[in-house]
């Protein structure tokens, strides 16, 4: 299961019991939600430590195997593309390389 399943559950469960204490002792409309986010966000940093903890290493494991498999790929691709330049100048004969054709010289343009 999902590391954020069950911390996004207790974070929900403790938002709303505190919203039924704030409610139980009178706090209405927009006052009693704005406790209970307080009095929750309070709460979840004591008690959910342990979840909170066990959701950010999931994650940083997560995006440490997506880049190390880009990393590795892009390394093996790169081995096998310098293996396959290294085969193919081996299969080729000697070959001497194309002259360079003899630029006329240019004659400097007059103002």
């Amino acid at each position: 299961m999902r590391s954020w399943l069950p911390y996004t559950a207790a974070r929900v469960g403790l938002f709303l019991a505190a919203f039924g204490v704030v409610y139980l002792f009178g706090a209405r409309s927009w006052m009693a939600l704005i406790l209970a986010w307080l009095i929750s966000g309070l709460a979840s940093y004591v008690l959910l430590s342990s979840l909170r903890d066990r959701m950010s290493a999931t994650v940083v494991d997560r995006i440490e195997q997506r880049r190390g498999s880009l990393v590795s790929d892009r390394i093996d691709g790169g081995a096998a593309r310098e293996d396959h330049l290294q085969e193919s100048a081996e299969d080729t004969p000697d070959t001497p390389a194309p002259e360079r054709a003899e630029e006329a010289p240019v004659a400097p343009k007059e103002p």
